[in-house]
């Protein structure tokens, strides 16, 4: 149950290091019993989500494909080193996602809500995104999520911590 990552990345010095600091802090998150947690802060109040972290290319590419189920707080959340337009697609997803394109800041960019399974049209982040957050189908309706919303991201790289 996953959108399949359609971003091309390019190999650079800067996104190599960033990556490996990124790597490095996202492996002790993981050992947390209940991994990550993004909290998401909307007029209808706060709502956690506990999240896996996708970042690697491979690990960006699969996704969440394949799922078939996903609990009301679970979800994904992709890392990137930089600001820039994303692209996704539901491709091999056999559930419906919310797509949230997140910007550097930690405010919510864009939603792609609902998002069909196992369609192949492409769903542009419609400006800049640094984070994606995946999260089941009608979840973003659900909690009152909304464009402009402001988000406390877990610690990804050193000294940088998105949404404090």
């Amino acid at each position: 149950m996953r959108a399949i990552f359609v971003e091309r990345f390019r190999a650079s010095s800067r996104r190599g290091t960033l990556a490996a600091a990124v790597v490095l802090a996202a492996g002790a998150c993981s050992r947390a019993a209940a991994g990550p947690i993004v909290t998401v802060h909307s007029a209808s109040g706060d709502t956690s989500v506990t999240v896996e972290l996708a970042l690697s290319p491979q690990q960006q590419e699969r996704g969440l494909m394949f799922r078939t189920e996903l609990a009301e707080n679970a979800g994904m959340l992709f890392v990137f080193p930089d600001d820039g337009e994303r692209t996704f697609w539901m491709s091999n997803t056999p559930l419906p996602l919310d797509i949230l394109y997140i910007r550097g800041d930690a405010t919510v960019l864009s939603i792609a809500a609902r998002a069909t399974p196992y369609s192949e049209k492409l769903i542009p982040s419609r400006g800049p995104a640094r984070y994606v957050l995946e999260v089941g189908g009608g979840w973003a309706e659900r909690h009152g999520v909304k464009p402009g919303d402001r988000l406390t991201l877990p610690a990804l790289a050193g000294s940088q911590t998105p949404g404090h």
